[in-house]
């Protein structure tokens, strides 16, 4: 099966996620929360939530997307993610989501799609989701390239804060159950049947969450509702049980982020950018 370009405009059915203190407290051990964050996990103060948790309504409708496009699942990439923040989430509720396939881009030898998905609580729309999915040699069909738009890059200065955490070898495991089941994320032979003989990675969304703890910590005084969108380019692998290691670089209400892990010298995110309030 190869991917279908004349996809695009296709839309999911409305996808509900009945949800308590308890999903918002999974997800946020799921992203490497401690004890010093109660804010986000104890039910007696709210629990609060970070904006990346966006992405945990969407992913029966990510699944229903990738199933519209026609594309080989075994060869999709995620390349990167967009969470915009349109309203309060309330500690408990029914959430609904629906999405839709609003671009397919020719690469030459990668294809792109383009998802968006909308989340609404009780009418009011919540979050808002851009996708960018990556298919490996589905490229040259000769259809539209994709527009060029400004990656945020990280000035050429130190950064203002530096912020590291050490990944749980265990990590994987646990933000799975907020969601994303791919096996690619906790099976060893699977992982190693596509090339990561190290073994499973981590999800590229568990590492988007770290990132959006780390400028909360970093650049809002703990408080993640000042963030008002988040947005990352997903270029390596991380491995569970590696250092991950952020670089924050405040820049006139917007914080850019660069990403790296293990040591490597090679960012693992790039084109980060929180927008703040």
């Amino acid at each position: 099966m190869s991917l279908d370009p004349t996809c695009v405009g296709a839309k999911t059915r409305i996808h509900r996620l009945e949800y308590d203190w308890k999903t918002l407290s999974l997800y946020a051990l799921g992203i490497g929360a401690t004890r010093d964050e109660l804010d986000y996990i104890y039910e007696q103060r709210g629990p609060k939530v970070y904006p990346s948790f966006a992405v945990v309504p969407s992913y029966p409708v990510l699944t229903e997307l990738l199933e519209l496009t026609r594309g080989p699942f075994e060869m999709v990439i995620h390349g990167g993610q967009t969470v915009r923040v349109l309203g309060e989430l309330p500690p408990a509720g029914v959430l609904e989501t629906e999405g839709v396939i609003e671009a397919v881009y020719d690469l030459k030898l990668l294809a792109m799609a383009v998802f968006r998905t909308v989340t609404s609580c009780a009418g009011t729309p919540i979050f808002e989701n851009e996708w960018q999915i990556l298919y490996r040699g589905e490229g040259g069909f000769k259809g539209p390239r994709r527009p060029k738009s400004e990656v945020p890059n990280p000035p050429k200065r130190d950064p203002d804060w530096i912020w590291e955490q050490t990944v749980s070898p265990e990590q994987a495991l646990i933000y799975r159950l907020s969601g994303d089941y791919n096996p690619l994320h906790v099976d060893p032979a699977l992982a190693a049947k596509v090339g990561f003989e190290q073994g499973p990675i981590l999800h590229g969304l568990a590492t988007f969450g770290y990132l959006c703890r780390a400028v909360t910590q970093q650049s809002c005084g703990g408080d993640a509702s000042r963030i008002r969108s988040f947005t990352a380019q997903f270029k390596k692998p991380v491995w569970p049980g590696e250092v991950l290691r952020a670089e924050g670089y405040a820049e006139s209400g917007q914080v850019l982020v660069q990403a790296f892990a293990g040591g490597r010298s090679e960012a693992v995110v790039t084109g980060c950018m929180a927008e703040l309030r």
